[in-house]
């Protein structure tokens, strides 16, 4: 095969992939994960109604060190139509394969999702499943320790700078959309691999270019007209 083959093939090989494991690969690469502990996200079950009410996330409140890199803080409008445009679960340990406690489709269905002053609020009233009967079960032994939502920002969804201790500090200005909110046993330490990459791209942005002094520059001149002699020289 000659190399225009092999690169026409790699063409349609390309536009054959399936755009829906390509859409998945691109959102595993977009998503992040936070957490918040029982104390914050304030989960109750209402013994009357049924109904399960919590925060996904805190507004103006800034994080624990992530990574030993950075804290991070959400802006109130960072949730600026974002219910309206996302399709929200509610899961058990962002488990979709358990089944779904909840859904808010653009805005309706069966989990409320509401902004207030303190944040991104939940709540639902749990279907008639095994699931929701072992998720009741499970905070009335207090074995579910906190919530946790998945997301991912709009291009231009963040604003990073640098504190005096060397660390840098992230604050969320928008987020593109939310994809579940979950009700958690542990939360784990956060996904932030997009974040860590956004971080990286910042420092690699804001590092000052080496600057040569001027008898360094004429070391290059000199180099550089040294090689274009010899080059004259074989032709």
């Amino acid at each position: 095969m000659t190399y225009l083959e092999k690169v026409i093939s790699g063409i349609d090989k390309r536009k054959n992939e399936n755009p829906q494991r390509n859409k998945l690969k691109f959102l595993k690469m977009k998503k992040e994960i936070r957490n918040l502990k029982i104390e914050q996200s304030e989960i109750r079950a209402d013994p009357k109604t049924g109904i399960i009410s919590g925060y996904a996330m805190i507004f103006n409140s800034l994080s624990k060190l992530l990574y030993g890199r950075f804290r991070e803080k959400i802006l109130p409008e960072a949730m600026n139509g974002v219910i309206k445009k996302s399709d929200v679960l509610a899961l058990l340990d962002h488990d979709s394969s358990r089944g779904v406690l909840a859904r808010s489709m653009f805005g309706k269905g069966t989990l409320n999702l509401t902004v207030d002053d303190k944040g991104l609020r939940y709540e639902f009233k749990p279907p008639k499943t095994a699931l929701a009967d072992e998720v009741k079960e499970y905070l009335r032994r207090k074995e579910i320790q906190g919530s946790s939502f998945w997301f991912d920002l709009d291009k231009d969804g963040e604003k990073w700078e640098k504190t005096t201790d060397g660390k840098y500090i992230r604050t969320i200005t928008k987020f593109s959309e939310i994809y579940d909110v979950s009700l958690v046993f542990k939360p784990a330490y956060p996904e932030t691999t997009a974040a860590i990459r956004s971080l990286k791209a910042f420092e690699q942005k804001k590092r000052p270019k080496p600057k040569l002094s001027r008898k360094e520059l004429k070391k290059c001149y000199q180099d550089r007209e040294k090689q274009m002699g010899k080059k004259r020289k074989n032709k």
